[in-house]
């Protein structure tokens, strides 16, 4: 077990889940991960693995035959994960956020219907929020959605859904305005869809008008797919509004979000683990001027340097999820570890590669698949830079000058 990265304070039934899942991540994932990658391939075997040891279920209540962890639990468990792939983190987490807002906003009906099929991993979740050429501008989105009766007719264009294609339950941000007065702000005027499809791509069958065109191809981050989705007079039932009751779409969204952001601190926490591993192990076998490139000081300090930003990001990204399970506020506590440890992976993972020197560009090696992996972290959920804004903002807040 890694020295780095411990975690004080769990629970016997965290330290075991967290030990079958490195155990699997060592034997099923790691072995393979690299291969797949370049192949671009979903990893089916690997997620019917996770799915029998019950991570597609891990937060979801165990009324609704999930093991009822907490986040710190699932984010941990995503940290080990991303140390083997980050992509099949992906596949996890956007299924995680869809359960974790129907477990806090839907209503009971909603929660009967979906939760306990997706604690089993038989029902698989996406979430849309961005839109082409808007980008984080969450509050301009134009897809909108007009009230016909007991349903919605939705039309507009989505991007960058992780498992949009594979996934059989998207809940989709739209843009409706009915019980809104005129000049009210844009963000009252969202409400958020559970819309069920048939996995694949092309025009779905279960839902006339619902189209994923395809995979978009991607620099890193494969395996997962990442697609487009299209909405043309796409029919939802007014019962299958999040929550039952339309305008707080926004609220929902943002929420799922926190907790997403937690998710992709601990991806970046994994990722960098993985590289400092790979580059401590690689120092101490590769040979210059007649001993290993470990015993130059120039190296040491660079293996110091990476491995108190693998520390220092998980140390921050545990603060954010405790934060998030006692029920307070942590947009600021989440926002710090995201853009902490992603940028600390990427500057982990680009050390490790100049310490393989031209072997680090080598596809025969991991760190190249690394190499590659690591920018998204830098943009997903929200970029650095949305995540300085709201560092910003809320300590603004906190701190105001009085008077």
């Amino acid at each position: 077990m890694s020295r780095l990265q411990q975690t004080e304070g769990l629970t016997d039934i965290q330290r075991e889940i967290l030990s079958t899942v490195r155990d699997f991540v060592d034997k099923e994932i790691l072995p393979v991960a690299t291969e797949l990658e370049h192949r671009d391939e979903y990893p089916t075997q690997i997620v019917e693995g996770l799915k029998e040891l019950g991570v597609f279920g891990l937060m979801i209540p165990e009324e609704y035959g999930g093991l009822g962890e907490s986040l710190l639990t699932y984010a941990l468990c995503v940290e080990e994960i991303s140390r083997g792939w980050m992509s099949v983190s992906g596949i996890i987490n956007t299924h995680f956020i869809v359960a974790y807002m129907l477990k806090q906003h839907g209503t009971q009906e909603q929660k009967d219907h979906f939760l306990p099929k997706m604690a089993t991993g038989d029902i698989r979740g996406a979430f849309s929020m961005s839109e082409p050429g808007l980008g984080s501008d969450v509050s301009a989105i134009r897809t909108k959605a007009v009230r016909s009766g007991e349903e919605y007719v939705i039309n507009g264009q989505k991007m960058w859904l992780t498992n949009g294609g594979s996934s059989n339950l998207v809940a989709v941000l739209c843009r409706t305005d009915e019980g809104q007065p005129e000049g009210a702000p844009p963000h009252r005027s969202m409400t958020t869809f559970l819309i069920e499809k048939e996995p694949g791509f092309g025009p779905n069958t279960k839902v006339p008008g619902l189209t994923v065109p395809g995979k978009i191809e991607k620099m890193g981050y494969k395996g997962v797919d990442t697609t487009e989705l299209v909405l043309e007079d796409v029919h939802v039932p007014a019962d299958r509004v999040l929550g039952g009751q339309s305008g707080r779409g926004f609220y929902q969204m943002m929420d799922g979000v926190e907790v997403g952001r937690v998710n992709v601190a601990a991806r970046g926490c994994g990722v960098a683990r993985r590289a400092f591993e790979l580059g401590v192990e690689y120092a101490q076998q590769r040979h210059t001027f007649g001993k290993p490139i470990a015993q130059h000081q120039a190296i040491q300090f660079k293996l110091a340097e990476m491995a108190t930003k693998v520390e220092a990001a998980h140390q921050m990204m545990i603060n954010a999820a405790r934060k998030k399970d006692s029920g307070q506020r942590n947009d600021l506590e989440a926002g710090m570890a995201k853009y902490l440890a992603s940028e600390y992976c990427k500057e982990v993972v680009e050390d490790a590669f100049r310490i393989h020197g031209g072997y680090g560009f080598s596809k025969e090696y991991e760190i190249e698949r690394l190499y590659r992996e690591a920018p998204m972290l830098l943009i997903g959920e929200g970029t650095a830079e949305i995540q300085k804004m709201i560092i910003g903002r809320r300590l603004l807040e906190e701190y105001r000058i009085q008077g």
